[in-house]
């Protein structure tokens, strides 16, 4: 945990990602290895374009939840390095689709690889990642792994097809909104987690406390993500500020700002996110609303509430260095928001 000092010289914890980092580093390591292997193809575009968005950077955070879900639960075979792979091989095709889907220029800070490549060579790459994916999962040989990860596959490409029927959709309401970040974040985590106990073989409450674990972290760390959008600090994170206003991309914030404000507030939203109308400064006037009716804060809020969920789930599990690590995984998503 990394050390901040405020302006009265108290030197207070700030949530970070060493510790749990520093615990699977080895395991880490295997996995980034396996997945430069599996990324090979003699078609050179493929890994060229691959290794372009893996080697962008990130946190892996999705397969370091499957790596240290696995030391939780007391797993000491080597079965957890492949899925792990398999993880951030299906996360990583997301990524691809999505940044077609959403026309994204940018990915962490660096041009995407539909900017450089073009859509129709970043869509196959990400169909060719699903597939080593599938892979992995049936040279691992159990049923239940491919049941769960199939399905999170599968539910993840739902949430981006409800995406895009909410899109520019001011109407959009809360329930809505949970379910598409449900199905397109929260559902790898919760399979990512969920692997850790059935690599080691545990019982179903630990499987089910993990899947939980795992959907409820995904839940706030998106929250906090859709409430960066419209931080300053989100630039301090490598990433664009804006870009969910700019695309028309309803989110909480927004859902809060918009059911809260006046009818005339509510024309300025229909004109900058369904009609796409949008002016110099407008998103200035956008973060002054949200301002002015706590959206981001209540989102924070909201995500702190699942971030509770997350940690009362791991509450069966004894106490030691993983489940510290994976406690402190909650408060640093949520910390980002600061």
């Amino acid at each position: 945990m990394g050390i901040v000092v405020d302006l009265n010289g108290k030197r207070e914890p700030q949530p970070s990602l060493e510790a749990l980092t520093r615990l699977v580093a080895a395991d880490l390591k295997a996995v980034n290895e396996l997945i430069v292997r599996r990324m090979h193809s003699p078609v050179a575009l493929i890994p060229q374009l691959a290794g372009h968005i893996v080697a962008a950077g990130g946190k892996r955070l999705r397969p370091v939840l499957t790596l240290a879900a696995s030391r939780l639960c007391g797993y000491t075979g080597t079965r957890h390095i492949a899925l792990a792979a398999c993880v951030e091989f299906i996360h990583t095709a997301t990524l691809l689709h999505d940044d077609v889907v959403d026309r994204s220029e940018l990915r962490r800070g660096l041009a995407s690889a539909n900017a450089v490549w073009g859509n129709k060579t970043s869509v196959l790459v990400g169909d060719f990642l699903f597939a080593r994916s599938f892979e992995l999962m049936v040279e691992d040989g159990s049923l239940e792994v491919l049941a769960i990860l199939s399905r999170a596959s599968s539910v993840i490409a739902e949430g981006e097809v409800a995406q895009l029927v909410t899109a520019n959709d001011t109407e959009t309401g809360e329930t809505a909104y949970m379910d598409v970040i449900k199905a397109k974040t929260a559902q790898l985590f919760a399979a990512a987690c969920q692997i850790g106990a059935i690599v080691a073989d545990r019982p179903a409450v630990e499987k089910e406390a993990l899947e939980s674990y795992g959907m409820n972290l995904g839940i706030a760390f998106q929250l906090i993500d859709d409430v960066l959008d419209y931080s300053a600090k989100q630039a301090k994170l490598g990433k664009t500020v804006g870009d969910d206003f700019r695309e028309g991309k309803i989110t909480l914030p927004v859902i809060l700002a918009f059911r809260r404000g006046s009818e005339a507030e509510r024309a300025f939203w229909r004109r900058t996110l369904e009609d796409l109308d949008q002016k110099e400064t407008d998103f200035d006037k956008a973060v002054g609303l949200m301002g002015r009716y706590q959206s981001l804060e209540d989102t924070i809020e909201r995500a702190r509430h699942y971030g509770a969920i997350a940690r009362d789930a791991l509450g069966i599990f004894a106490d030691g260095a993983e489940k510290d690590a994976l406690i402190e995984l909650i408060d640093f998503s949520i910390h980002r928001a600061y």
